[in-house]
């Protein structure tokens, strides 16, 4: 009777992010948040509306306000977003009402 060889062990993944030397450089010189912690930010309304964006802890802290201008054929569309915070690492931005201005956040005129 012959003996069957064994299985070879099942291979471990490893989750490797690539990066050029310049960005490696970069990386290590940048300003980055006191936990390090990259923030995980969901978009609500607008046409950015379900999107969901990774912002690596190396760029800061999210901005408290985002603008998006669509340009095509016509004339260029701006909307606003303002960044609720749920957690020290994620948040959600909300679209701005068109009749809100920028120096009065939380408030319409009227």
């Amino acid at each position: 009777m012959s003996r069957r060889p064994s299985a070879p062990p099942a291979p471990t993944l490893v989750r490797v992010q690539e990066q050029s030397s310049e960005e490696a450089a970069l990386s290590e010189n940048s300003v980055s948040t006191a936990d390090d912690t990259d923030s995980v930010l969901l978009f609500v309304g607008g046409p950015l509306d379900g999107r969901v964006e990774i912002r690596a802890a190396r760029h800061g802290d999210p901005l408290p306000t985002i603008t998006h201008v669509h340009l095509h054929g016509g004339p260029k569309v701006v909307h606003r977003y303002d960044l609720q915070p749920l957690t020290d690492s994620a948040g959600i931005y909300h679209v701005r009402p068109r009749g809100q201005r920028d120096d009065e956040p939380g408030s319409c005129p009227g």
